[in-house]
């Protein structure tokens, strides 16, 4: 939406100037006059040209935001006033220009999803949703805490399952590196002295010094092989059915495949079982839930849980076919269907997968450290024994 730099003057006769955002110059006087503004100059804000990678907002800020949002409306304190607070005290730049923003639209008279929903890269379609039932009820507090909850909890799974991998990640990147190292500036110097001796070289060596010569020879290739190789995957992933292929990968990788699936389900229901709480419609809430799912698999079943439920049906049919979901998750939500209390039925199984992802981040983790550093010992340790072999041989000669 346009930015319009404006100068004007109050019903008192004050100099006022500053921004607004509105789909044309006529919205934008039409909101000032609204506000008692009268205006003597407008023009449309030249566009910044700059490259950003992300929305510049971090998910914590967001969650920071919306847990101290609820705490002002609960307290009684007028929204635009809570919105001109934390507009002033929030670190991030990019968040306190949206407040700001957003603060702008409330006094402008839209509503507060309105405001929101202006900005889709911060405030995603749940987020707003949620907050315009809670408008419409009239328990904008009660749902702004829901909201809260729900993030921090997701926040937390997504920590829960980034910091599971970066450990072997890190390993797995030293013990590449190293052997590169080895291979590149430690073998060869092995190799000028193997070169002296006339003699054979057991086969180890050879393999290792043959290995070692095509890196010295190739290293350059292999670096623009790899990261054309990474750029085409990356780009890949992207399409339609790149992403459904990757996602099906995932599911079924031995041990990561069964992180993935819990930590889904618990996506899954968390969302879904928030925005029910919150008063949104079932298939608006399935709707939203599908496109936040994070996995192109269980968005593709909550879809068809969709046109289940259009038809009549219940949503569990879609979602035992899709092979995602465990059959105590199926059944659990088809008791809550039948009771009427589907939401605190999703909400108990949300909080079992949460314990169940931090069970299987335990095992994942105590499984693949052993198995890094058996595989980084037996690399290196070849390594280091293949350039020896010469060496014991010319001892038990002499």
């Amino acid at each position: 939406m346009p930015v319009f730099e404006y100068k004007g003057r109050t019903l008192a006769g004050a100099a006022v100037q500053g921004e607004l955002s509105a789909s044309n110059r006529d919205e934008m006087e039409r909101l000032l006059r609204q506000n008692k503004i009268m205006v003597t100059s407008v023009r449309k804000k030249p566009a910044e040209i700059s490259i950003k990678f992300g929305t510049g907002v971090k998910k914590i800020d967001i969650s920071r935001f919306t847990r101290q949002f609820s705490t002002m409306i609960g307290a009684g304190l007028p929204m635009v006033q809570c919105l001109e607070i934390l507009g002033s005290q929030t670190e991030s730049k990019e968040l306190r220009k949206i407040i700001h923003q957003v603060k702008e639209s409330v006094q402008s008279g839209t509503t507060l999803s309105d405001g929101l929903a202006k900005h889709p890269k911060v405030f995603d379609q749940l987020y707003t949703n949620m907050v315009e039932a809670g408008e419409m009820g009239g328990a904008l507090d009660t749902i702004l805490v829901r909201l809260a909850n729900y993030r921090e909890k997701a926040d937390a799974l997504v920590r829960k399952v980034k910091g599971a991998m970066v450990y072997p990640a890190v390993v797995m990147v030293v013990a590449v590196g190293v052997t590169i190292g080895m291979l590149t500036f430690v073998v060869p110097t092995f190799a000028k002295m193997f070169g002296n001796l006339g003699a054979e070289l057991p086969m180890p060596t050879q393999i290792i010094l043959g290995i070692s010569n095509f890196l010295k020879a190739n290293i350059l290739i292999l670096i623009l092989g790899i990261a054309v190789s990474l750029t085409g995957f990356v780009f890949w992933v992207k399409t339609d059915s790149g992403r459904a292929i990757f996602d099906a990968t995932l599911l079924k990788l031995p041990v990561f495949g069964n992180l993935v699936r819990k930590s889904s389900v618990a996506r899954f229901t968390r969302t879904l079982g928030t925005l029910l709480s919150s008063g949104v419609s079932i298939i608006d809430a399935m709707n939203i839930t599908a496109k936040t799912a994070g996995n192109v698999v269980v968005s593709n079943a909550i879809k068809k849980a969709v046109v289940s439920i259009a038809e009549g049906d219940t949503i569990t049919g879609p979602l035992k076919d899709s092979g995602v979901f465990p059959p105590m998750v199926t059944q659990m939500i088809s008791v809550g269907e039948k009771t009427g209390g589907l939401d605190d039925m999703l909400a108990k199984i949300a909080d079992f997968y949460d314990d169940e992802v931090d069970a299987a981040v335990s095992a994942m983790t105590s499984l693949i450290e052993p198995l890094i550093i058996v595989v980084m010992g037996a690399v290196i340790g070849g390594v280091l024994v293949a350039m020896y072999l010469p060496m014991f041989d010319i001892i038990g000669k002499i």
